[in-house]
């Protein structure tokens, strides 16, 4: 039997997921039409005791109160006498059985000879105490509805007991009973439970493209073991903002966990910057976007389905280590750049040099390189008497030198302080402050008296300053330039690449924080604040 059961269910399972669900549908109009029919049977059968139950007690009533009866119930004849009465009895109430039994039990007359002198059980009536009873019993193993009326004398005893009976009707005889309407409706109940489940089915198979569960559960598999294994982030978000997809690459880059998903972009605390490119952001191009602790490189794309659009998709990539790789080549071009700048000037002076010799002005060429030598060494002492730290110091010289080329006055404020750092510190210091003087003297270039302002101060913690006097930076986007760049079209809004966001990331790796503000007579001021220096001891 287990086997059987085993196969039938096996061969079930290999039943297409439209035929399935048919045969499931099939199975819900069968249950519920097996409880109309239980439901109307019991109500029919209730119906049935009720009103035949009133008319077997008053065909007995009728048979117990003729004077015949009364008269010859104790005659050796009376199952012959009194048969008449009884048969008239059946037919009258449309009973089954009519029956006269004497206090003992035993039938003394009946509708059916054959039981005439047989007992019946009295035990369950009251009609021997002298009271009118109708209920259930079996007579001749078949379930009846029995009425009973004992037979009195004139001084009340009982003398007799006239019964009458007649067999529960079958289910189908209830169901028919019932009215060919309710045979009716339950055809065209199941008529059309059957087509409205076909129809089901065909548009369950038509929205599935035809695959089966088996199918379709292994898609989901190797979706989901798709998106967690590959390196890229992978975010989806719908028509509402709610984030339907977060793979595990993305979890990790947005700091975000699997409980992320269904709910609202800007409400998992995402960086805004983040989530205002999640729900609105330019479709197919790489946009670079530093949140507190990572760069990370985003993709968004429009996702439809049957020419509808369901939401966006977003990649990402973390570019962390390759900002922290295009910040050490700025570092190299900034030398670079340096050298070039003062190779060119080292020429032009050598030209002058030269000429002079030719000349014969010897005290033009002493005066000359005695001027030359003593702004170099005044660029290097401003510098170095407030900067111990080498490699910064260095920096500082190196974009002296690039400014005054662009036409920029850089400046070193004469409260500056900063002791010999730890070289890893020092690394980090040369990013954020070569960044902010590299964009400081861009957005100086051609405004009157262009000037950049640098103060460096390590009495608590670490705080740099850079000022310059180009347009300034609005209110509105003090925020968006240190986190979003994009990639490789410099021409456009935020396409200065990543100095400020480097900025930004490198500050917060330490702790500290950036701020821009108003430079009091035009142009803006970029403050950073780091909360400890790591100062080694002067040698």
């Amino acid at each position: 039997m287990s086997s059987r059961w085993f196969q039938t269910v096996r061969a079930f399972g290999r039943r297409s997921l439209a035929g399935q669900f048919l045969v499931f549908q099939m199975l819900v109009v069968a249950v519920v039409l097996l409880a109309v029919a239980a439901v109307s049977v019991a109500q029919s059968t209730r119906e049935f005791r009720d009103v035949r139950g009133q008319r077997m007690i008053a065909a007995a009533e009728n048979v117990a109160s003729t004077p015949i009866v009364r008269d010859r119930f104790a005659d050796p004849f009376a199952s012959k006498v009194l048969a008449p009465e009884v048969d008239r009895a059946v037919a009258l109430s449309g009973a089954g059985l009519a029956e006269i039994v004497d206090p003992a039990g035993r039938v003394l007359a009946s509708s059916d000879p054959s039981r005439v002198g047989r007992s019946v059980n009295l035990d369950v009536t009251r009609a021997d105490e002298g009271r009118a009873w109708f209920g259930d019993d079996d007579i001749d193993g078949v379930h009846s509805l029995i009425g009973q009326v004992p037979v009195l004398s004139t001084r009340g005893e009982v003398l007799a007991i006239a019964s009458v009976s007649e067999p529960y009707p079958s289910v189908w005889q209830l169901l028919s009973g019932a009215g060919e309407r309710l045979l009716l409706y339950l055809g065209l109940a199941a008529g059309l439970g059957v087509l409205a489940s076909w129809l089901l089915s065909r548009r369950i198979k038509r929205h599935t493209r035809g695959l089966e569960v088996a199918e379709i559960a292994g898609l989901a598999d190797h979706r989901e073991a798709l998106l967690h294994s590959i390196r890229e982030g992978v975010v989806a978000v719908n028509t509402d903002g709610v984030i339907t997809l977060l793979n595990d690459s993305a979890q990790e880059l947005l700091g975000l966990t699997a409980a992320a998903v269904g709910r609202r972009a800007d409400a998992v605390g995402l960086d805004p910057v983040v989530v205002d490119f999640l729900l609105s952001g330019e479709d197919g191009r790489d946009v670079v976007i530093t949140t507190r602790a990572r760069v990370l490189a985003l993709n968004r794309r429009i996702a439809s389905s049957g020419g509808q659009w369901i939401g966006t998709v977003t990649t990402m990539r973390d570019s962390t280590e390759l900002a922290a790789l295009q910040a050490q080549l700025s570092s190299h071009k900034s030398v670079t750049d340096t050298l070039r700048a003062q190779t060119h000037e080292f020429a032009n002076q050598l030209h002058t040099i030269s000429g002079l010799v030719q000349l014969g002005e010897y005290d033009a060429v002493r005066d000359l390189i005695g001027e030359l030598t003593r702004r170099r060494a005044e660029i290097s002492d401003a510098v170095t008497r407030r900067i111990a730290d080498p490699a910064v110091a260095a920096l500082l010289i190196a974009k002296t030198t690039l400014a005054a080329e662009s036409g920029v006055t850089l400046e070193l404020d004469p409260d500056s302080h900063l002791g010999a750092l730890d070289p890893a510190l020092a690394t980090d210091v040369i990013t954020v402050l070569g960044n902010l003087i590299d964009n400081a003297v861009d957005v100086s270039v051609g405004s009157s008296a262009a000037r950049v302002s640098v103060s460096i101060d390590d009495a608590d913690g670490l705080s740099i300053s850079v000022a310059d006097t180009g347009p300034g930076v609005p209110e509105h986007l003090r925020e968006a330039i240190f986190a979003r760049g994009v990639t490789s079209k410099p021409e456009e809004p935020g396409g200065r690449g990543i100095g400020l966001a480097l900025v930004r990331l490198v500050t917060a790796q330490h702790g500290g924080v950036v701020e821009v503000g108003d430079r009091p007579d035009g142009g803006a001021v970029f403050a950073v604040r780091l909360p400890s220096t790591r100062v080694v001891a002067h040698a």
